[in-house]
């Protein structure tokens, strides 16, 4: 079966909740769950650029989402848990009983004599969970161990590589966050009993968590299939086609340079490709960790847009910026935006612009991107959109 590239665009857009205007009300908890359900997850970032990664990656599906709605499903509702897929993110709390196996497997990764070396033992390690059953939730600031030797990036003091082995393995699990800071507490005082308490086969997790990726990829290779939870390794993704090839189709996916990509698809690619609309033409302002753009190679493949993350780059290295944003337009994208934001002043400022080779900036593309800030720059809680930079990209 062969896919034509603008068909392929228009299902992964609209399989990621970009095809459709971000419109709507979210009046319950079940309104954004149903965002971050058809999603997967959320990946969850440190850097407040704007606003967050995951609170921009949620506004993007719907508008009328605000920053504290994320942090009510993990503390208040318990619908969301946090954990590693391959960062970060927050998974809905209904799909716990097959995330078992990535307890496993990332406590295991985590090896133990990673924080043994820092001159904790076994016993400190049980201490500071004994403190967390007695105190309730905690977070780093509890306690005191301090880094030893030279203060490397990414360094961290003994007491927080001890909380992370059992946040990996599952024995401790984000209670709520309070400005970011995440609180931790034992993980059956978190989780629901009919989630934490329900066990599957790791065959049947390892089933589930295939078929759950390819449902929300809509397409993929087994490489992208096994990338998308990061919960299991390329072997066990390859055996599992290999049993379960009957509940798929393989596919002819046309790129943007018109080569083609042999991949899966679920049995029922065709009536998705029969409802899916062309995507809304409005400019969107992407967050970089979007999943839509989050497999760099996928993105280029399908939509002939080079894309990287830049932050960790050394400044005189850079080819683009710090932070920077792709603009979709449609199915295409149309060019990128570095910009920044002041809470304290109320101003959002647009530092530089950059449309894609072959795209004209027409008057009507700039207006649109005006609107977007507009909406970006009330998600932040600013009043004002500066330019520091042309406001015609060359």
């Amino acid at each position: 079966m062969e896919i034509p590239n603008k068909k392929a665009r228009a299902l992964w857009l609209a399989s990621n909740g970009l095809g459709a205007a971000p419109t709507g009300r979210i009046s319950r908890p079940s309104d954004l769950m149903g965002i971050i359900r058809s999603l997967g997850f959320v990946q969850l970032d440190t850097i407040q650029n704007v606003t967050r990664a995951h609170h921009h990656i949620l506004w993007s599906r719907n508008q009328n989402y605000r920053e504290p709605m994320l942090d009510d499903l993990l503390g208040r509702d318990r619908l969301i848990f946090e954990h590693f897929t391959h960062d970060a993110s927050v998974i809905p709390t209904e799909f716990y009983p097959f995330w078992k196996r990535q307890f496993r497997r990332m406590g295991e990764r985590v090896s133990w004599s990673s924080w043994h070396k820092s001159g904790l033992s076994k016993a400190d390690l049980q201490a500071i969970k004994a403190r967390i059953a007695e105190e309730g939730p905690l977070c780093t600031r509890a306690f005191d161990t301090k880094v030893k030797g030279p203060k490397e990036m990414w360094a961290r003091p003994p007491h927080k590589k001890a909380l992370d082995v059992m946040w990996y393995s599952g024995e401790l699990a984000t209670s709520h966050r309070e400005n970011f800071i995440k609180f931790y507490d034992l993980a059956e005082r978190v989780i629901a009993p009919e989630h934490f308490e329900t066990d599957h086969a790791d065959e049947h997790q390892l089933n589930w968590l295939c078929e759950a990726a390819l449902d929300r990829l809509s397409f993929g290779t087994l490489g992208e299939i096994q990338r998308f939870w990061d919960a299991a390794d390329a072997q066990e993704v390859k055996g599992w086609a290999a049993k379960h090839n009957g509940q798929m189709v393989c596919v002819e996916i046309e790129n943007a340079d018109r080569s083609i990509t042999q991949a899966f698809a679920p049995t029922d690619i065709t009536e998705r490709l029969d409802n899916t609309a062309a995507p809304t033409s409005r400019l969107r302002i992407i967050n970089p960790f979007d999943p839509a753009v989050r497999d760099r190679a996928r993105l280029q493949r399908l939509f002939g847009f080079e894309y990287k993350n830049e932050m960790f780059v050394p400044a005189r290295n850079r080819k683009w910026g710090y932070y920077v944003y792709p603009l979709l337009e449609g199915d295409r994208f149309v060019g990128r935006l570095e910009l920044k934001a002041d809470r304290k002043k109320g101003t959002i400022t647009v530092t530089n612009l950059w449309r894609e080779q072959r795209v004209q900036w027409t008057g009507k593309r700039q207006d649109k991107l005006d609107v977007e800030l507009a909406r970006m720059a009330r998600l932040a809680g600013a009043e004002v959109v500066d330019w520091a930079c042309m406001r015609v990209p060359t």
